[in-house]
This record gives C-alpha cells, sequence and structure tokens, in this order.
C-alpha cells in the first residue's frame, strides 16, 4: 500500500535502516511514529520462549504510534527490525501532537483505550505462542 498523501504532509525526516538494523527496540523509551515508504521490516516481540514475529511491515504501514497515542513518551512493547533494506519516514510528533490535541477529549479518550486493548490483545497472543511452542 502506498503512502498516502496525508501521511507525507507529516514526515519531518527519512532515515535508512540496512538489513537486520533495529529501527526500534522493545523496552526502550519513544514516541517517534514512523512510516515505511520503501522496504519491509518485522515486528517482533520478546516471550518467554523467545522473540516472536507477529507482524510484517511494507510500504505505507505506520509504527510507533502506540507511545504517541498514549500521550507521551512510553516503554515500547515490540522491537521493529529492518527485513531488507528500509527507508522510513520519521514524523513530525509535534505536528502530530497539534492536531491530535484538536480532536474532541472523549475521542482522544475513545482512541487511548483501543491503544491499551492492542497492547493486552497482543500480549496474550504472544504469551498464547509461548505456549503453543511448549506443547
Amino acid at each position: 500500500m502506498p503512502v498516502q498523501p496525508t501521511v507525507h504532509a507529516y514526515i519531518a525526516t527519512e532515515e535508512f535502516y540496512p538489513n537486520d538494523s533495529v529501527i526500534i527496540e522493545e523496552g526502550t523509551v519513544g514516541d517517534w511514529v514512523y512510516v515505511i515508504l520503501e522496504g519491509s521490516a518485522k515486528v517482533r516481540k520478546k516471550t518467554p520462549k523467545g522473540m516472536v514475529t507477529i507482524d510484517t511491515l511494507n510500504e505505507g504501514d505506520m509504527f510507533g504510534e502506540m507511545g504517541f497515542l498514549e500521550g507521551g513518551k512510553r516503554l515500547r512493547t515490540a522491537s521493529v527490525i529492518a527485513s531488507g533494506d528500509v527507508w522510513v519516514g520519521v514524523l513530525d510528533g509535534e505536528k502530530l501532537a497539534t492536531d491530535f490535541n484538536q480532536i474532541p477529549a472523549n475521542l482522544r479518550a475513545l482512541i487511548r483505550s483501543l491503544v491499551l486493548k492492542l497492547r493486552e490483545s497482543t500480549a496474550k497472543v504472544c504469551s498464547l505462542v509461548s505456549v503453543q511452542d511448549e506443547k
């Protein structure tokens, strides 16, 4: 899926990551939001049985948004690793925050609630994958 024009308007800088480079590392603090411009990346999460790939991101996919949507710098809950050479756009956090804060407070609260539910669901899926691997 190509990068949407509305997303392009938010790109502040572009960064290149060679194959197997860590773009985001689970457990670090951050609130940058990224979009894949070219290439692909794997979303990987630590589990008791080791690392589990939970998604593959391609052109137009965004990541890192959970920390931003939760209202600031948060611990990253997964790693994103380049799968081949990858170009990403780093979104302008100030512009995003300005626009996000113009959304009614009750809608922002709903979005944050959905992000929390996604975090919980991802953690549950990863624990199930770990349990299945043991059988």
